[in-house]
């Protein structure tokens, strides 16, 4: 789910569904310019929002995006490119003439095998594995600043999964790993492998 319709594009009429496009400075003027908030409108340029993961997004959403510049890495683009790479063009994206980067770490993203308290699940999420790499990823860029974690519905879970893996993801933005290796950073052995038959 984008999180990035306005009350003219969304079929649902959620609000849960337009805080992204609301930051952004599109939908109903109440959320893009909220009481008290300086300066009015748009919170964050749309040029430097990454989308990660995307596989649910209602049509008008998805024009939406497309006409505000928005980078939307699908599941087929993850399938494609691979988690690493792009990770790497997300965080592109995202730090490209900014201070640092926000990751809000929405957990309906992940596939409902590993995540089920959530209120929208929709099969074919990431792994994992996957969810735990694209936090680690944005961690060694040095340049995350803040993170939000959001659809974690203890209601909904299955003996707490959800709420663990939150809860692992988080460190993982803290830089806690699965499992680091013995023999330096992943830059590293490339650049030792580099030139060298397998």
């Amino acid at each position: 789910h984008g999180d990035f319709n306005t009350p003219e594009t969304t079929p649902s009429g959620n609000i849960h569904g337009m805080p992204l496009a609301a930051i952004a400075g599109y939908g109903d003027e109440r959320l893009v310019t909220l009481k008290g908030a300086l300066p009015p409108g748009a919170k964050i340029r749309p040029s430097n929002i990454a989308i990660v993961g995307a596989r649910d997004l209602d049509p008008r959403e998805r024009m939406l995006l497309e006409q505000a510049g928005v980078a939307v890495f699908s599941m087929e683009a993850i399938d494609r490119l691979g988690m690493w790479e792009t990770m790497r063009r997300a965080t592109a994206v995202a730090s490209r003439g900014t201070d640092g980067i926000f990751l809000s770490l929405d957990l309906d993203g992940i596939d409902p095998l590993f995540a089920p308290g959530v209120g929208t699940p929709v099969p074919g999420g990431l792994t994992f594995r996957e969810a735990h790499l694209a936090v680690e990823l944005v961690e060694d860029t040095g340049k995350l600043v803040a993170m939000d974690v959001v659809e974690v519905n203890p209601i909904l879970d299955t003996q707490n999964a959800t709420a663990q893996l939150a809860v692992q993801l988080t460190l993982s933005a803290f830089g806690k790993r699965i499992w680091r290796g013995t023999h330096g950073s992943v830059d590293e052995l490339e650049r030792g492998f580099s030139g060298h038959g397998a």
